[in-house]
């Protein structure tokens, strides 16, 4: 059977070289008689793969070394705990932008463990744009100013960075390694890798090594980001496998994709193909609003709960699988992270276009 277009949220598409290149050291690594899944954490052959993986995502971002990188499990939703266990440790306090469901889910987590502050919100418009910060809001004593940076179940993303007088953290689950960011301009970064950086089961925290100063010395090892910083991500057995699997991903985006940059135009070439064509469309409606934007994530509905079920449903009998909107809001939702080809966006365009002629 061919390979489909798969447009899920995560796990999402993998580059088909990555897959090849997993697939023939399935059995062995190199030249070591054993493959990744069954090394030791702590062997010199394992040692070379966390620390080779860590040079170069230091290398594609730009990472300094005034930052540590953290290959941690749990998903992103643990970070929403963590984070204040963590950071919210000064003042007892920190600022949200309320951007859509999982920005919501960090302001409440953090709740559970200080005062939480929303200084603006889109829910009113049903997280359809990016809300501005209403800077009157802001809490002069924050321990840090959190966002979301990409919202996968609204489509919309930050176009620009903001301004922060706190530490800046952002869950970028969903965009990171899709386009250039500047580091320097957080405090700490977060995301599940199963969007662009591989598969489930990985969690990356970059994180300035000052803001791990403030983990309580109380706080249980594991929970810890100093700890696991100065253990170098040691500090019990990583996610080995998923780490691998990201090296071979940033192999793949340095050596054949060109580096952030090249990426980025592929990115915002394949965003194009759908969204010009929902823009001339009398059909399907975008979700999101324009200066609002997701490169990933391209939410839009035709009006109807059944049409959009109906569409999804052919689209699956033409190798376009996943499109199906969150449960929370239904939709159609086509993400198009770094290993979806352009020719993917292309088949789900021309579909599109026969949909209407069709249904309209």
């Amino acid at each position: 059977m061919p390979r489909v277009f798969n447009f899920s949220a995560g796990p999402s598409m993998l580059p088909l070289p990555v897959l090849e290149k997993a697939k023939e050291e399935l059995l062995e690594h190199g030249a070591c008689g054993q493959s990744v899944m069954e090394m030791s954490h702590r062997s010199k052959e394992y040692l070379s793969v966390i620390e080779g993986c860590e040079t170069k995502l230091r290398s594609v971002l730009g990472i300094n070394d005034n930052y540590s990188v953290l290959f941690l499990q749990g998903g992103a939703w643990t970070q929403f705990a963590l984070l204040p266990m963590n950071l919210m440790t000064v003042n007892g306090a920190a600022d949200f932008v309320l951007s859509g469901y999982w920005a919501q889910k960090a302001y409440f987590e953090a709740k559970k463990f200080g005062k939480a502050n929303a200084v603006a919100s889109s829910e009113s418009d049903s997280f359809s744009h990016i809300p501005e910060i209403e800077r009157a809001k802001l809490n002069p004593k924050a321990d840090y100013l959190h966002i979301c940076y990409n919202n996968t179940i609204y489509g919309t993303e930050y176009q620009s960075i903001p301004e922060s007088i706190a530490p800046l953290a952002a869950d970028v689950s969903s965009m990171l390694l899709s386009q250039p960011l500047d580091i320097s301009k957080f405090g700490v970064l977060y995301g599940g890798a199963q969007k662009n950086m591989g598969i489930a089961g990985l969690t990356v925290v970059i994180i300035q090594k000052s803001l791990t100063e403030r983990s309580p010395h109380n706080l249980p090892s594991m929970f810890s980001y100093k700890e696991q910083g100065d253990a170098g991500s040691m500090f019990n057995t990583p996610p080995t496998f998923a780490v691998y699997m990201l090296s071979l991903v940033l192999d793949w985006l340095m050596d054949e994709i060109g580096g952030l940059e090249a990426m980025y135009e592929i990115n915002r070439e394949k965003a194009a193909v759908i969204y010009d064509y929902l823009d001339e469309s009398r059909f399907f409606r975008p979700v999101a609003r324009k200066d609002s934007r997701s490169l990933m994530n391209i939410c839009f509905v035709t009006g109807s709960k059944d049409t959009d079920l109906l569409f999804c449903d052919e689209a699956k009998k033409r190798g376009l699988l996943n499109l199906a909107g969150h449960r929370l809001v239904g939709g159609v939702r086509a993400s198009v992270y770094n290993a979806m080809p352009i020719e993917g966006v292309r088949a789900l365009r021309d579909f599109m276009r026969e949909f209407e002629k069709e249904h309209a």
